[in-house]
C-alpha cells in the first residue's frame, strides 16, 4: 500500500472532463514526478488533493484513513501544502505577513509580534539555505523570481507531511531552480511525500524516483526514473510516437531590416544595446537572468523609459507606451514573461481576450460588431487550437499552455510585424511548445514578421534561432550563429569568458553618438 492513494478520482467542469478516474499513488522518502500536457488534468489532481477543488468522485488516502476536504482549510489541517503554479501571495501585504497568514507568531495579549513575525521569516530562509528576502518589503515590489520564494516559504512555514510542487521553477532563474531541485530531495529524505510537477522532463527526471504520466485526464503510465527515457515519456505525454519539438528553417534570410536599435540605455541595467533584426529572422536574446533582458523588451514595448534609438523599415520612431507600439507603421507586440498577470485579463471571457488588442478595428458605430469579433476568436481558435469548450468562459478556465495560445492570438490578430517573446515557453508542456515553434517558423517564413525571442532555455535558443545574443551586464557580450551557436558558447559568454571561433565577442558601440530620448 501506497502512504498517499489517488483512486478512481473524477471531475468534471460543465463539459470538459478534467479527470476520468484517475490514480495516483505516492511513498514516503521519495519525488513522485508528475506530467503531461497542459490540460491532461495534473493540477486539477493535486488541487482536489489539498482541498482547492472538490472531486465529484473517488477516494483520496494518506497513511491509510480516508480525507474528505470541503476547502483548502482542510488540506492545511490535514498537513499537506501546495506550491501553486499561479502565485496565491496578497501584493500589498508584506513578505513575512505572506509567509505566515494565518498562523502568526503572537506576543503579548495574542497580538501579533512584529518583531516575532521578522525574526521567523529569516529564520525560515535561513533553513532553506537561500538568500534571505527583506521581511518588510512589500510583495508587489518583488520581482518574479522572488515572489516564487516567498510562495514556496510560505508553504514550508507550515511543515507539511505532503509538499506539491505545480510548476514551482517556472519563474526563478537557473541558480535558484538548482536550489529548488536539491532542497526538494532534501525534503523527500526527511520522510515526506514530494510531488514534482513540471514540463521541464530533464528537471522531472534529476529529481524524481518515480514518474506518472497523465494523459486526457487519467493515468496513462508509471515509471521508476531509472528505467525511464525521455523519448518514451514524451511518447506517452502525446499519446503517440514523438514528433520534431524543433521545425526546421526552409527560408533563407536576406539582408533587409526590420527593426534596428541604436545604443538603447535604461533602467538599473540596460547600458547600451545595439543590433539589427533582420525580416523573417528569429533572433535569440540570451544570458543569465537579470543582465538587462527585461529592461530591453519593456523599453521596446514602451512600459518602461528607455534612451536610444530605433528605427523600424529603416524609419526612426518613438515608442512612448504599448499602444504606440501596436500602431499601424510599427505592429510591434510582447508576449510576456507572466501570461497570468500581464498576459490575459482574468475576469474577461476568451472571446473577449482574443479580441482585446483589435478593437477599434472591430467596431461599427461606436460599438462592437459581434460578427467581427466572431471571425476574429474563430480565427484564432483555428489557427492556434486553442482547447475551449465555452469561448464565453473566464479565460482563467483553460489549462496554462491554452492561456499561453489566447495571449499569442490576441497578439497575432494585430498582425505584428515584430513578435517579442519573453521567456513564453516557460511553463508550457512540451506538445503546446512544439506548436508556438511551428507556429513562428510559419511567421517567418514569408519574411512579413520577425521575431525577437529570449529564454532562459539554451537549448530553446540554439535550436529556434538564426543568431543569438548573449547578453552581459547590461549589454551584449556576444553573437552567435552558424557552428558557433552551441550550448557550450552560450553559456561561456553569459559568464563573460571566450567563447569559440565562429562567434565575435563585445560588438563595438554605435560609432554615430545618438542623444534622441524615447522616455515617455
Amino acid at each position: 500500500m501506497a502512504d498517499l492513494e489517488l483512486n478512481n478520482i473524477s471531475k468534471r467542469f460543465g463539459g470538459v472532463v478534467a479527470l476520468d478516474r484517475a490514480t495516483f499513488h505516492c511513498t514516503a522518502g521519495e519525488v513522485h514526478g508528475l506530467v503531461g500536457q497542459n490540460g491532461a488534468g495534473k493540477s486539477t489532481l493535486v488541487k482536489i488533493l489539498c482541498g482547492v477543488v472538490q472531486c465529484d468522485g473517488g477516494e483520496i488516502l494518506l497513511d491509510g484513513k480516508r480525507l474528505n476536504f470541503g476547502s483548502p482549510s482542510d488540506g492545511i489541517a490535514s498537513g499537506i501544502g501546495m506550491v501553486f503554479q499561479e502565485l496565491s501571495l496578497i501584493p500589498d501585504l508584506t513578505v513575512a505577513a505572506n509567509i505566515f497568514f494565518g498562523h502568526e507568531p503572537t506576543g503579548m495579549l495574542w497580538g501579533i509580534s512584529r518583531g516575532a513575525l521578522r525574526q521567523s521569516t529569516l529564520a525560515l530562509f535561513e533553513r532553506m539555505g537561500v538568500e534571505p528576502i527583506a521581511p518588510d518589503a512589500e510583495v508587489c515590489d518583488l520581482p518574479l523570481a522572488q515572489r516564487q520564494m516567498v510562495e514556496i516559504a510560505k508553504v514550508l512555514a507550515r511543515d507539511p507531511r505532503v509538499i506539491i510542487f505545480d510548476e514551482a521553477p517556472s519563474a526563478l532563474g537557473r541558480k535558484e531552480v538548482d536550489w529548488l531541485l536539491e532542497y526538494v530531495r532534501e525534503l523527500a529524505a526527511e520522510g515526506r511525500i514530494v510531488i514534482y510537477i513540471s514540463h521541464d522532463l530533464r528537471e522531472v527526471m534529476q529529481v524524481s524516483d518515480t514518474i506518472t504520466v497523465f494523459r486526457n485526464g487519467r493515468n496513462v503510465g508509471v515509471r521508476r526514473v531509472e528505467e525511464a527515457s525521455t523519448d518514451e515519456l514524451v511518447s506517452l505525454i502525446l499519446g503517440r510516437k514523438a514528433s520534431r519539438l524543433y521545425s526546421p528553417r526552409e527560408t533563407d534570410i536576406g539582408d533587409e531590416v526590420a527593426m534596428e536599435v541604436r545604443d538603447l540605455r535604461g533602467g538599473v541595467r540596460l547600458q547600451g544595446v545595439s543590433f539589427k533584426l533582420r525580416c523573417g529572422e528569429i533572433l535569440g536574446i540570451g544570458g543569465l537572468t537579470g543582465q538587462g533582458q527585461d529592461e530591453l523588451f519593456r523599453g521596446l514595448f514602451g512600459i518602461q523609459p528607455i534612451h536610444g534609438e530605433v528605427l523600424i523599415s529603416g524609419r526612426p520612431v518613438h515608442i512612448g507606451s504599448p499602444g504606440s507600439a501596436l500602431r499601424q507603421g510599427i505592429r510591434l507586440v510582447l508576449v510576456p514573461e507572466d501570461r497570468a498577470t500581464q498576459g490575459v485579463v482574468a475576469a474577461m471571457s476568451v472571446a473577449q481576450n482574443l479580441s482585446l488588442a483589435v478593437l477599434p478595428r472591430l467596431q461599427r458605430w461606436g460599438l462592437v460588431a459581434r460578427d467581427r469579433e466572431r471571425v476574429v476568436v474563430e480565427e484564432a481558435i483555428k489557427r492556434l487550437s486553442i482547447v475551449v469548450a465555452d469561448v464565453n468562459g473566464p479565460v482563467m478556465r483553460l489549462s496554462g499552455g491554452n492561456q499561453q495560445k489566447v495571449v499569442l492570438g490576441k497578439l497575432l490578430a494585430t498582425k505584428p510585424r515584430i513578435l517579442m517573446l519573453y521567456d513564453s515557453t516557460r511553463g508550457v508542456d512540451v506538445g503546446t511548445k512544439a506548436e508556438i515553434f511551428q507556429l513562428l517558423r510559419q511567421l517567418v517564413a514569408g519574411k512579413g514578421s520577425s521575431v525577437l525571442f529570449y529564454s532562459t532555455d539554451v537549448d530553446e535558443l540554439i535550436n529556434m534561432c538564426d543568431r543569438v545574443l548573449v547578453m552581459r551586464l547590461g549589454s551584449i557580450e556576444a553573437e552567435l550563429s552558424g557552428e558557433a551557436l552551441t550550448e557550450e558558447n552560450v553559456i561561456r559568454a553569459s559568464m563573460g569568458e571566450a567563447v569559440k571561433e565562429g562567434a565575435y565577442t563585445r560588438p563595438p558601440p554605435v560609432s554615430q553618438e545618438v542623444t534622441s530620448d524615447r522616455s515617455s
